[in-house]
């Protein structure tokens, strides 16, 4: 079951960039995070009331750190997907799989742990040597779009998703529930909005145009239930391997997005290095729960 629900997160995920796109020619990055957050919080508030979940927590300290670590990873993705093709963005987002693996290999040979370094440890080098080999194929049509910039934001977006996606399943461990979690990122983003939004100012404001804003919340607040629900359920090696994989679907459905709603035109190059980095990040997150099967880079 938790297949279709990470399927289905993926789906709402790629939705919400689509809105994400579209919103983000009316509003800035900072209107954007601040009002998936209230939209979210609302949401959120209302599921956890008729599902007689209640809202307080023992756990402040680590809702408080998921929620700096995934706004700021949340914002350099939106940034991404405006200034992006949107399966461009998208994948970029996806490397935290990647990303992990890099902590892994970079953890084990820091401490000098002889056992890590035998031949389970060089297909996974490879593996995240091949992710970035593929990034450069995918950033090289932004580079000559001069959208170098835009693919660096997104890039380190994936980044932060890594530091994210580690603590959500830290969090869902010390038995949270997914929808408590989910509220207080909620209330993480519409902080660090409003506070962006002390700086950036406001846009013009237009009915015609809010009229994206609920939606933006709506599926973002679906993808991240669908999401940390998805992990939550997966209670064994095999069943986390196959979540972690499955969100990959995401890429699918922004590229499916990209062509038939933005008509975006992404060169050959950039489709096998999207592909390449697809391939790089399964094997990477195969190779790694291989070679360290209880450590934290295996909860992405």
């Amino acid at each position: 079951m938790q297949a279709v629900w990470m399927l289905l997160s993926s789906f709402f995920f790629a939705s919400m960039g689509v809105v994400v796109k579209i919103a983000s020619g009316y509003f800035n990055s900072a209107e954007l995070v601040f009002y998936r957050g209230v939209v979210g919080i609302v949401l959120m508030a209302a599921y956890a009331h008729v599902c007689g979940t209640s809202l307080r927590t023992a756990l402040p300290a680590m809702h408080a750190w998921r929620s700096v670590i995934g706004v700021v990873s949340l914002s350099a993705w939106f940034y991404a997907i405006a200034h992006l093709p949107l399966a461009t963005a998208m994948t970029l987002n996806y490397m935290s799989s990647v990303w992990i693996a890099a902590f892994l290999v970079g953890g084990a040979l820091m401490l000098g742990k002889s056992g890590q370094k035998g031949p389970s440890q060089g297909p996974l080098v490879l593996a995240i040597l091949s992710s970035f080999a593929g990034v450069v194929m995918l950033l090289r049509p932004a580079m000559d779009q001069n959208q170098m910039f835009a693919g660096l934001i997104g890039l380190m977006s994936g980044l932060g998703a890594a530091f994210a996606y580690m603590q959500v399943m830290a969090i869902s461990r010390m038995g949270e529930p997914e929808t408590r979690t989910v509220f207080y990122f909620a209330v993480g983003t519409a902080v660090a909005g409003a506070l962006g939004m002390l700086f950036t100012g406001l846009s013009p404001w237009s009915w015609r145009h809010a009229l994206w804003l609920p939606p933006l919340g709506l599926l973002a607040a679906l993808g991240q239930l669908c999401m940390t629900r998805a992990y939550a359920m997966s209670k064994n090696h095999s069943a986390t391997l196959m979540v972690a994989n499955l969100q990959y679907a995401g890429i699918v459905f922004s590229a499916l997005y990209g062509l038939l709603v933005f008509g975006d035109n992404i060169p050959l190059l950039g489709w096998a290095g999207m592909a390449l980095i697809i391939v790089s990040a399964i094997a990477a997150t195969v190779l790694r729960a291989r070679a360290a099967p209880n450590a934290p880079a295996e909860e992405h």
